[in-house]
């Protein structure tokens, strides 16, 4: 299963909307909490109605640092189970 992990560019998560809406990629989630302005919250919504499983940061907040720190998070978390 691939996990896509995004925390910088919104233009990366509409990239990624795309292709799962061409059906070149099939992620088993995304963690899609890009910081910023610019077509961040939009990008946000996509990945929410993508029917892709998901962890997102509503609104304008997020980051680079957000999106390891769940990466990280999940990784403990799993050790645990």
């Amino acid at each position: 299963p691939t996990i896509f992990a995004i925390g910088n560019a919104p233009t990366a998560l509409i990239e990624l909307d795309n292709l799962i809406k061409q059906k070149k990629i099939e992620p088993a989630l995304i963690i899609g909490v890009p910081v910023g302005f610019v077509n961040v919250v939009e990008s946000k919504e996509l990945i929410m109605r993508s029917g892709v499983p998901y962890i997102v940061a509503e609104g304008r907040k997020g980051g680079s640092n957000i999106a390891a720190t769940i990466c990280n998070a999940m990784l403990y978390y799993n050790g645990e189970i």
